[in-house]
C-alpha cells in the first residue's frame, strides 16, 4: 500500500506526547496483568494438599491455561508501548523538521500558508532567479518532514494491525525447530530470526526471554521485552543474595569475615539502588523511551539500555563508562548518555538519534586493577558482538555509528577497535589514560573519524607510563626537576600510550572546559556539543 504523506495542518496540530502516553498506559497494565497470572499460581498450590483425582487435575491444569493465557500477553503488552513510543518519537523528529523548515522559509522572506504551500513574500521581494530555488528547496523540505510522519504513521498502522489479528487468532504457535548455535555471530542470529514467524518470536521471547534478551543480532524491540519480562527475576536475585548476607555467623573470632561480608551486602544494596533506578528509567513516560538490552545482577552487575530505539534511528552513540563502573552506577551514567542526546535533538532538529549505555564488562574498582589492559583486553570480544549486533539488526539504511569511551572505557573502546574491530563511523574519547595504540590510524576506523577531548584539570593527565612516573620522582627533588618536566619529551605518553588529545595520536581534538575528568557531561562544558556534533557527523 502506498505511503501517504500526512497533511500539513494535521502534523502541526499532532501531539507526540499523547500518543506516548497512551504507550505507556498500555505497559502499565503489565503489572496488573501479572499479578493476577501469580495469584492464578498460588490457587494451583492451594489446591494441591486437600484435593486430589481427576478434577483436581483438570481444575489444575484449567487453571495453568488461564495462567499461560496471561502471561501471553505480556510481550504483546510491552510491544503495544514501542510502537506508540516510536511512532510518536517519529512524528516528534518531523514536527522538528517542519518547524525548521518553516523557520527557513520565513528568514529566507518567503511566506507558508495554512496547507503547506510556499510562496514569495510581496514585502521581501528578490529576483526571479532566486525566488524560483528558494521556493523549491523550501517545498522540498516541507515535503519531507510530511512524508516521515507519513511512513511512521503507515508503519505504526501495520505493526498494531498485526498485533490485533494476533489477539483474535492466539499470540503464540509452537516453539521454533531450530536455535543459533552458541557462539553464532550476530549476522548469522539476524538471518535466523528474519527466518522466523512472528507467533514463532513471541512463543521465544514469553519462554525463552533468558536466549532472547542477551543474544546480539536480535532486533532491539524484541530484547527489551525479553529483559522486562526478565526484570522481577533479576531483583529476585539480588534480594536473594541479600538474604544470604544477612545470615548470623557463627561465634567466634571472625572479624575478617564479617567485615567481609558487609562488604559485600553494601555491594548488594547498591546494586538494588541501581537495579531500581534503572526500573524508574524504564517506566518513565514520554520521550526518549528506554530499552532494555541486557542484565545481570552477579558480580558488580552489567546493564545494557538504549534511549530512542537504535534499530531506527539514524545516529547511534555507544558510550562505555570507566573505572568503578557498575550496576549501582548504571542509572547516572546513562543520564551521561542522555545529555549527549539531548544535545543532539537541540543541534540536530528533527534528526532521529539513539544512545546506547554499554556497562557490558567488569570494569575495574581500584587503581591496581585499573593499571592493567587485562579488563579491557576481556571486554573487546562483546563490544565487538554488541556493534556487529546493531549493524545487523538495523532497519534501513546504515545508521551513523559513534562509540565513546570515558576514562578506562577509552581502553576498552580503542582495544576492542585494535583487536576486532568496531564497525564504527567515529570513535571518541574524553579523559584517556590511553587507549592501547600509539596512532588514530591503528583504530581501524575511517580517516578523521577519531577524536578526543582532556579537560586542561583533568587528573588523568599525570596517568604517565611507569617509567616516567619513575624518572619524575628521582627528579622531583632536584634543581633540575622543574626544568626537565618543562622540556620533557614524552609529553604526550600517558600510561596506556599515547595521549589520544594530543598532536601526535593522528587524530581530531575537541575543546572542553575545566571540569576535571568527570565533567564532560556538565551544561556549558563545550565538550558535551563537540560530542553531540560528532554523534549527528556534523
Amino acid at each position: 500500500m502506498e505511503v501517504v504523506p500526512v497533511g500539513y495542518a494535521q502534523l502541526w496540530r499532532a501531539d507526540p506526547g499523547a500518543w506516548a502516553a497512551a504507550g505507556t498506559a498500555w505497559r502499565g497494565l503489565t503489572g496488573p496483568v501479572r499479578r493476577r497470572a501469580d495469584g492464578l499460581t498460588a490457587r494451583i498450590g492451594a489446591l494441591r494438599p486437600g484435593w486430589s483425582g481427576t478434577a483436581s487435575v483438570n481444575a489444575r491444569g484449567r487453571i495453568g491455561e488461564l495462567r499461560t493465557d496471561l502471561t501471553d500477553l505480556l510481550p504483546a503488552l510491552i510491544e503495544v508501548d514501542q510502537v506508540l513510543a516510536e511512532f510518536a518519537a517519529r512524528v516528534g523528529a518531523a514536527k522538528a523538521r517542519l518547524g525548521a523548515a518553516v523557520a527557513r522559509a520565513d528568514a529566507g522572506g518567503l511566506l507558508v500558508d495554512r496547507a503547506g504551500a510556499v510562496r514569495p513574500d510581496p514585502a521581501h521581494p528578490r529576483p526571479a532567479a532566486l525566488i524560483g530555488p528558494a521556493v523549491a528547496q523550501a517545498g522540498a523540505e516541507i515535503h519531507g518532514a510530511l512524508a516521515l510522519a507519513g511512513t511512521a504513521d503507515h508503519e505504526a498502522a501495520g505493526r498494531l494491525a498485526e498485533l490485533t489479528t494476533a489477539a483474535a487468532t492466539g499470540w503464540v504457535s509452537v516453539p521454533p525447530a531450530w536455535r543459533p548455535a552458541p557462539g553464532a555471530g550476530p549476522a548469522e542470529v539476524s538471518r535466523w530470526w528474519a527466518g522466523l514467524t512472528q507467533a514463532e518470536r513471541r512463543w521465544l521471547v514469553g519462554h525463552e526471554p533468558d536466549r532472547v534478551g542477551r543474544l546480539d543480532g536480535v532486533p532491539v524491540a524484541a530484547r527489551d521485552q525479553a529483559n522486562r519480562l526478565l526484570l522481577a527475576r533479576r531483583r529476585a536475585e539480588l534480594l536473594e543474595r541479600r538474604a544470604g548476607l544477612l545470615r548470623p555467623l557463627p561465634a567466634g573470632p571472625l572479624e575478617l569475615a564479617r567485615l567481609a561480608r558487609l562488604a559485600r551486602l553494601a555491594g548488594v544494596e547498591a546494586a538494588l539502588r541501581g537495579l531500581d533506578g534503572l526500573g524508574e528509567r524504564l517506566a518513565a513516560p514520554g520521550a526518549p523511551r528506554a530499552y532494555l538490552l541486557g542484565l545481570d545482577p552477579a558480580g558488580d552487575g552489567r546493564a545494557v539500555v538504549a534511549l530512542g530505539n537504535p534499530d531506527r534511528a539514524g545516529a547511534v552513540l555507544t558510550y562505555v563508562p570507566g573505572m568503578t563502573a557498575d550496576l549501582a552506577d548504571a542509572p547516572a551514567e546513562l543520564g551521561r548518555a542522555a545529555r549527549v542526546l539531548d544535545r543532539c535533538a537541540a543541534l540536530g532538529p528533527g534528526t532521529e538519534a539513539a544512545a546506547v549505555l554499554w556497562l557490558d564488562y567488569d570494569a575495574p574498582d581500584f587503581l591496581p586493577e585499573a593499571a592493567r589492559g587485562r579488563p579491557a583486553e576481556d571486554a573487546g570480544p562483546a563490544l565487538h558482538r554488541f556493534q556487529e549486533g546493531l549493524r545487523a539488526s538495523h532497519e534501513g539504511p546504515p545508521a551513523r555509528q559513534t562509540v565513546l569511551g570515558h576514562s578506562y572505557g577509552s581502553l576498552v573502546v580503542g582495544t576492542a577497535a585494535r583487536d576486532h574491530g568496531l564497525g564504527a563511523d567515529a570513535l571518541v574519547f574524553v579523559g584517556s589514560p590511553g587507549v592501547g595504540v600509539d596512532h588514530a590510524a591503528e583504530l581501524r576506523v575511517p580517516p578523521g573519524q577519531v577524536w578526543a577531548a582532556t579537560a586542561p584539570d583533568d587528573v588523568i593527565r599525570l596517568a604517565r607510563p611507569p617509567e616516567e612516573l619513575a624518572r619524575r620522582a628521582l627528579l622531583a627533588g632536584s634543581p633540575l626537576g622543574r626544568a626537565a618536566g618543562l622540556l620533557d619529551p614524552h609529553d604526550d605518553r600517558l600510561w596506556f600510550g599515547t595521549d589520544p588529545s594530543t598532536p601526535g595520536f593522528g587524530g581530531r581534538r575537541f575543546p572542553s572546559g575545566r571540569h576535571g575528568h568527570a565533567g564532560y557531561w556538565d551544561p556549558g562544558n563545550p565538550a558535551l556539543d563537540g560530542m553531540a556534533r560528532i554523534v549527528l557527523g556534523r
